[in-house]
């Protein structure tokens, strides 16, 4: 194994689960990759207890995760991201914390509302990889490359032609690129410094 990762689900009030195609596809890119990778469901989703959290308690259910695979692979480079709702989540807690030394992005809504602001990666310090559908209806590739080319070159953003927000038709392109980012890309680069 050449690192770890953690991907996050979409909102739980629109029918995110750990099961979402995108999240399980680009899990298995991260596999591919060499990475074993952790989809865990937040609270209150499936047989989770508790309930949806606004994005609070959902960052803590993260924390809970880093800190178990953590403790199962303590040894390995660590990788936090998700898809739509959970990219708000996963890049927001994985810029924060010392164990994680890159950030994986899906599906990313920055044209839903003001909390989706991703302006704190411009200090994150880590690499970034953004993975958007062109035809995304929360944010085409063209927005999201756009809002954070400002953000630094650690930023790299994958656009995947005729893609929607779900990756539809699409989940193989979506489970390449992340592959390939971190097989032989700037991931991979980042995974064999550690």
């Amino acid at each position: 194994m050449r690192g770890a990762a953690i991907v996050c689900h979409p909102h739980p009030l629109h029918g995110g689960t750990m099961h979402t195609k995108a999240v399980y596809r680009a899990a298995q890119g991260l596999n591919d990759a060499g990475l074993v990778s952790l989809r865990f469901n937040f609270r209150g989703v499936g047989l989770s207890t508790g309930s949806h959290d606004e994005g609070i308690g959902e960052r803590d259910d993260l924390r809970a995760a880093i800190d178990w695979i953590d403790m199962e692979f303590p040894h390995l480079p660590l990788v936090v991201g998700g898809f739509s709702f959970g990219s708000m989540v996963g890049l927001s807690v994985g810029a924060e914390d010392d164990r994680v030394i890159g950030l994986l992005g899906l599906g990313l809504p920055v044209n839903l509302d003001e909390r989706y602001d991703y302006g704190y990666l411009t200090h994150a310090g880590k690499p970034v990889l953004v993975v958007q559908g062109e035809n995304d209806e929360f944010g085409s590739g063209h927005q999201v490359a756009q809002s954070l080319s400002p953000l630094g070159s650690h930023v790299t953003v994958v656009r995947v032609p005729d893609s929607d927000h779900y990756f539809d038709g699409k989940l193989v392109e979506l489970r390449t690129a992340v592959r390939g980012y971190y097989d032989s890309g700037p991931g991979a680069k980042l995974l064999a410094a550690i």
